[in-house]
């Protein structure tokens, strides 16, 4: 599972069951590859697993059949076959998407503030946050689980091992989700106070939020 600290500029993941990752940067060679869900050749896996791993998330979203959709996959990687399987077949749209949303939210936000987001979004910054995990999302959709199996080299020990990376997919309607988010937005707001200056930087985050969402 993943846990994102309020107020700062980064995350702090709790690992389940070996270490989770959600939404991760960490880039995945089709070379590594050792086997998939689907068979033994990369050329089996569907086409939004090949896409992420080729190109994260936006390659996701610009298949046609997602074009219309917000994409979030979480992954969890580990040694621990059975541990990682139960992870992903147990893993709710209600009780767990709630923590990819939020990541990615906060993330958004994070990354449009000129100053430290506390600063320049006052309140309203960690009161949107902690919103986001506790938000109800509806119209997510859990459209597949899959998983791959690679080879790496231990930086400790320079000697070879391999790990399972499990991947849920799950999509929702873009017109849904940034109702959702408007709706949050216009609650948060509502709800805290804030200086002029904070007040004009939440303005402009509220008309931007989605460039690049």
């Amino acid at each position: 599972m993943c846990v994102s600290c309020v107020g700062q500029n980064n995350n702090v993941f709790t690992p389940v069951p070996d270490f989770g990752i959600y939404e991760s940067e960490n880039q995945i060679l089709f070379t590594n590859i050792i086997e998939t869900k689907e068979g033994s050749g990369v050329r089996f896996m569907p086409a939004w697993l090949s896409s992420y791993i080729e190109g994260g998330i936006p390659a996701v979203e610009r298949l046609d059949a997602y074009s219309d959709k917000y994409v979030f996959i979480g992954v969890n990687r580990g040694e621990n076959f059975n541990a990682l399987n139960i992870w992903a077949d147990n893993f709710s749209e209600a009780l767990d998407f709630p923590m990819l949303a939020a990541v990615r939210i906060e993330n958004r936000i994070i990354s449009t503030a000129a100053l430290y987001p506390d600063n320049e979004y006052g309140a309203f910054f960690e009161a949107m946050v902690k919103g986001a995990y506790s938000g109800e999302y509806r119209g997510t959709v859990k459209n597949d689980t899959s998983w791959i199996k690679i080879w790496f080299e231990n930086e400790n020990t320079w000697e070879y091992a391999e790990n399972y990376i499990f991947f849920v997919f799950i999509t929702i309607d873009k017109t849904a989700m940034q109702y959702i988010i408007r709706n949050m937005m216009t609650k948060v707001r509502d709800s805290v106070t804030v200086n002029t200056y904070q007040n004009n930087a939440i303005n402009r985050l509220r008309l931007n939020f989605f460039e690049g969402f």
